[in-house]
């Protein structure tokens, strides 16, 4: 019976006797069916392997030539560092700006002084920035670069130390030395100075760049200061005598006026900054023709049109009211009659649109551009300070647009773009 037991596959007694039979025989073919699976294992490896460094050859490939590879990284070292240097040299003592010029330099040790001192330094301990003094000292004072060996850099490690040699690079703003550039290393080859140099003068043009918007920026406020200077001698007094008028005759109204006037003399010498919105300029705007109306009476007349998407957008503060100032003293006040003087401030896609039109004396064109460039002196100075100050703001397209003629009245235009880089940045 047992002999029988393997022609029977479905016998139930004689399927655990072959499967004891057959126990050596399915333990090799296991093994067999484990090295086929390990090597379908180690080709799927090789084939993804493969996939990767393809996508990596042609990721390489779409950058160019080696040549091409290195001016990219090196642009984009650049265009990484080139920020916080914007800032001015103090401002690179952020880990940031030695951990950029360290990989353009190809050096372990770098660092960068001002002329009080070490100002951010990378690779570079202690006792080899005290080594470096008095290369730094040396270059700042005699503007030439320094090249130092072994010897000059010698440490307790001797010749383990990682730091052999380096380089000293003034850097220079404007014909003036302000600091200087050292990279060290385990040697400096030739090319080295050369690329130093070259790194230092990076620097120094944006640090110079950084000097150029400072000055920039002081410009535009010391012409704020200037046009507060011109038109608050003129309107102070004319509202003083304004207020004194009713102060008899109304004094409920010269308290409302003197409130009215503490207002503008407030916003105008506010020390905030040099940017506002629309609708604050509208409230100034309004203020002051408040204290005009009082002094002229039923003689001006005023209207208003502003749509609501323009009145968030930012401006220079202080250029709307001399705009109105100038059309009350120089075109209606002339006239001697009653004098319309519209304001508007209309929505123009990427830009916002103000004009202030009266419809008074008018000005000869003429004089009018000898104004708006400077050549003009006296009392319209005010008109060429608003327009300079958009034009540094904004560029040159920007400036201001005045249509006028003798006995024609007078339009002046403003154009705003309702996003600019110099203003969200303030």
């Amino acid at each position: 019976m047992l002999a029988d037991g393997p022609s029977s596959p479905t016998g139930g007694a004689s399927s655990p006797l072959w499967a004891a039979g057959s126990g050596r025989r399915g333990g090799a073919s296991g093994k067999e069916n484990v090295t086929e699976l390990l090597w379908l294992a180690v080709a799927g490896v090789v084939v993804l392997v493969g996939v990767v460094l393809g996508f990596v050859v042609r990721g390489e490939r779409r950058l160019g030539t080696p040549a091409q590879r290195t001016g990219y990284a090196t642009l984009h070292e650049a265009n990484l560092l080139a920020p916080s240097l914007r800032s001015g040299l103090h401002a690179a003592a952020s880990g940031k700006v030695t951990a950029h010029l360290q990989t353009l330099l190809g050096t372990p040790g770098v660092l960068l002084a001002d002329l009080a001192g070490v100002i951010a330094a990378d690779g570079l301990d202690e006792v080899h920035q005290a080594l470096l003094e008095e290369p730094v000292s040396r270059a700042v004072a005699t503007g030439e670069p320094q090249v130092l060996s072994a010897t000059d850099l010698a440490c307790d490690r001797g010749a383990t130390c990682t730091i052999q040699a380096a380089v000293v690079v003034p850097l220079v703003v404007d014909g003036t030395v302000v600091g200087a550039l050292v990279a060290a290393g385990p040697s400096a080859p030739a090319g080295l100075l050369r690329l130093a140099s070259e790194v230092a003068q990076f620097i120094t043009t944006q640090l110079e760049l950084a000097e150029l918007d400072r000055s920039r920026r002081r410009a535009a406020q010391a012409e704020l200061r200037f046009l507060r200077a011109q038109i608050s001698p003129h309107f102070i007094y004319n509202a003083i005598t304004a207020i004194e008028s009713f102060v008899r005759t109304d004094p409920d109204r010269a308290r409302e006026l003197l409130v009215q006037f503490a207002e503008f003399t407030r916003y105008s010498f506010r020390g905030r900054d040099q940017f506002v919105t629309v609708a604050e300029e509208l409230r100034l705007v309004d203020t002051y023709l408040e204290l005009e109306r009082a002094r002229f009476g039923d003689r001006l007349a005023v209207t208003l049109r502003v749509a609501p998407e323009v009145l968030s957008v930012r401006v220079p503060s202080l250029i709307l009211q001399p705009l109105v100032e100038n059309a009350i003293r120089h075109g209606l006040e002339p006239a001697d009659r009653t004098g319309h003087l519209s304001i508007a401030a209309h929505d123009a896609g990427s830009d916002a649109l103000i004009t202030v039109e009266d419809d008074g004396a008018g000005a000869d064109p003429e004089r009018v551009r000898r104004v708006l460039s400077g050549r003009e002196d006296g009392e319209a100075v005010g008109l060429h300070n608003v327009d300079e100050r958009l034009r540094t703001v904004f560029g040159e397209e920007f400036g201001l647009v005045v249509e006028t003629g003798i006995a024609a009245g007078t339009k002046v235009t403003v154009r705003i773009p309702k996003f600019h880089a110099a203003v969200q940045a303030s």
